[in-house]
């Protein structure tokens, strides 16, 4: 009998439609999460373990394991140097919807300054430009320039939403070879100019992958270009941005406002922990968010079919959709 471990506590709420999309007499073992300790002896007889991790202990004790899925996009936790040879990995997206929507609400609330009015009305302020004079008129997302930096599943999603609204938007890839007239952009580059797009940006959103070329490509230069009015949307991983160069610039209002969902470090077990080694929390200017923009339930309906989906291939013997190649792990962009 083919056995499928389940090991992500994000596909739990769609236990019974994940079920119900597989073929009758097929063996499905439940883990409230990702414990290596309680997934040692299940992984024995598995043929198919769905998790965000795979270990050496694991790849000790997996003695007719065929497949691995992450229930995500990145495979950063996949040891692939463990796994036995007749493995596969594939991964899976569906996030773009989800993180999309949140580029558009943290643009509107920083553009608008949604966010300082909330706080001021708090305090019986009427913070507005009708009540105090001194503050500007907020500028909406039609008359804004968005600048993308990686423009994948994430990037082209936002700006499939963002166009409706009149908005004007220009991008940098790693190849630069993006069509900017087929995407409806005013021009595409390459990360040399990565300056020139944040100058001409309001909105700057961060969605390339992280690798070792591109790790702190956002740094104080690109931030300075920005300028005071701009925004700074960081959705695809925190080392994209400079962690001091991004606390000294909403700091010293070098730029106006961030949203940052990605962090520079993560919560323990029990979610408890800084998402820096900086005093962020301390920033007016900064919406904070745990890493959260992906997490819908649109995103893991999704990922569920498709993990389903590749079950049903591999024991057919057919090719899987989004298999990820060895040797070499990915980090993606979300």
């Amino acid at each position: 009998m083919t056995k499928i471990v389940v090991a992500d506590a994000n596909l739990i709420p769609h236990r019974e439609r994940f079920e119900q999309n597989l073929a009758a007499g097929l063996q499905v073992s439940w883990h409230p999460g990702f414990d290596e300790s309680a997934l040692l002896d299940d992984i024995v007889d598995a043929d198919v373990l769905v998790g965000p991790r795979f270990t050496t202990a694991l790849g000790a004790r997996a003695e007719k394991l065929r497949l691995v899925h992450v229930a995500g996009a990145g495979t950063d936790g996949i040891d692939f140097s463990a796994l036995p040879s007749q493995t596969l990995v594939a991964n899976t997206f569906h996030h773009e919807q989800a993180i999309a929507e949140y580029v558009v609400a943290t643009s509107t609330m920083l553009l608008r300054g949604f966010i300082d009015q909330d706080h001021a009305l708090r305090e019986a302020r009427w913070a507005s430009a009708v009540y105090d004079r001194s503050l500007p008129q907020g500028r909406t997302l039609g008359s804004s320039r968005i600048g993308f930096v990686g423009f994948g599943h994430i990037g082209r999603r936002t700006w499939e939403l963002l166009r409706p609204f009149g908005s004007t938007g220009a991008a940098v890839t790693g190849s630069g070879r993006l069509d900017a007239a087929a995407e409806g952009l005013s021009w595409a580059g390459d990360v040399s100019r990565l300056t020139e797009l944040a100058a001409e940006s309001d909105v700057l959103v961060v969605s390339a992958p992280l690798t070792p070329d591109t790790v702190g490509m956002i740094a104080a230069p690109q931030l300075r270009a920005l300028g005071p009015e701009g925004i700074l949307v960081n959705v695809g991983r925190g080392g994209l941005v400079d962690e001091q160069a991004a606390f000294d610039a909403l700091r010293n209002n070098v730029i106006r406002a961030a949203a940052l969902d990605v962090w520079y470090t993560y919560p323990d077990a029990d979610g408890h922990g800084t998402p820096g080694n900086l005093p962020f929390a301390d920033l007016p200017n900064l919406l904070m968010t745990p890493h959260s923009s992906g997490i819908a339930d649109h995103t893991f309906i999704g990922r569920a079919d498709d993990i389903t989906d590749n079950i049903a291939r591999l024991l057919r013997g057919e090719p899987l959709i989004n298999p990820v190649p060895r040797p070499h792990a990915v980090e993606s962009e979300a």
